[in-house]
């Protein structure tokens, strides 16, 4: 299975954890008397949008390469890391802006039993972020860590939720609200997430040479092929799942202009066959 239908498979197992907690979280809050859970569902159900947004992405993505996009279409997987950021942001300003409006109104203490439910959906969210974490890092999806951090981002709101429920709980009268602080203490931590995924989805449009350990694997590998003595530059664009390369080799100056082209062919293959998550390679050579 490739990079690419593997991420697909991925954010289906994403789309229906985020369907499930979301109906679950909403029902407790409602008859558990916690705005925190509330909260915690509406920024699940703010993910079942990204996470479709990720899919439509990751298809698209999946096309191959025409006329008019030569490099294939893998761009457009920062630009819906980009959407998944503004969910984020969003759904952070209704958590926030909500807490308020509770805090400032006297309500019901939550009900306890709440805090089982917290604990297994924490536990979840954990789970399901190691999981497309490590998908993600396989298949060098950045809309899929980008997914991957939502998971973790609704479980710290879980946590921020069990702690804030616990206080209530256990302080009582005059402490009911302690459930809304923590849901605007998450908020907070939403938008801190935010700006970790939007990051390097930035360095990815804008083609940002950042990938060191990517740049000396192939200078290594360059090197075990017959004729080439070296490398100089070597530049390195993400699109999507695939790395594209333009790399200088260096060459006997004395070979004939057919021969050099050849071990410009040989690098290239041999560079895409060693380091499958490669896509375009150019070869510029250069005498010694």
């Amino acid at each position: 299975m490739d990079n690419k239908q593997t991420a697909i498979r991925t954010i289906y197992f994403s789309i229906i954890g985020n369907i499930s907690l979301a109906l679950i979280k909403g029902l407790a809050g409602l008859f558990g008397n916690s705005y925190a859970l509330i909260a915690d569902a509406i920024e699940s159900t703010t993910d079942i949008f990204s996470s479709l947004l990720v899919l439509f992405g990751l298809k698209y993505a999946k096309r191959p390469a025409d006329q008019n996009h030569p490099y294939g279409h893998g761009k457009i997987e920062p630009l819906i890391t980009f959407m998944v950021v503004a969910f984020l942001v969003t759904s952070a300003t209704i958590i926030a802006y909500e807490s308020i409006q509770n805090i400032q109104s006297p309500h019901e203490t939550p009900k306890s039993w709440t805090l089982l439910v917290l604990g297994g959906i924490i536990l979840w969210k954990e789970i399901s972020f190691r999981i497309i974490i490590k998908k993600s890092k396989e298949t060098n999806s950045s809309s899929l860590k980008a997914d991957a951090w939502h998971h973790r981002s609704d479980a710290i709101t879980s946590v921020m939720a069990f702690l804030g429920i616990s206080i209530a709980i256990l302080f009582g009268k005059g402490y009911e609200a302690a459930d809304d602080w923590a849901a605007l203490l998450a908020s907070f931590f939403i938008l801190y997430n935010s700006y970790l995924i939007f990051r390097p989805a930035l360095g990815e449009i804008m083609d940002e040479n950042i990938y060191d350990d990517l740049m000396l694997e192939i200078r290594e590998k360059s090197v075990e092929v017959p004729g080439v003595l070296g490398t100089e530059k070597c530049f390195i664009r993400k699109a999507g799942t695939e790395y594209h390369v333009d790399l200088h080799a260096i060459v006997n100056g004395a070979i004939s202009v057919e021969e050099g082209h050849n071990i410009a062919h040989r690098l290239k293959d041999y560079l895409r066959d060693k380091i499958p998550h490669l896509g375009h390679v150019l070869i510029h050579i250069e005498p010694e």
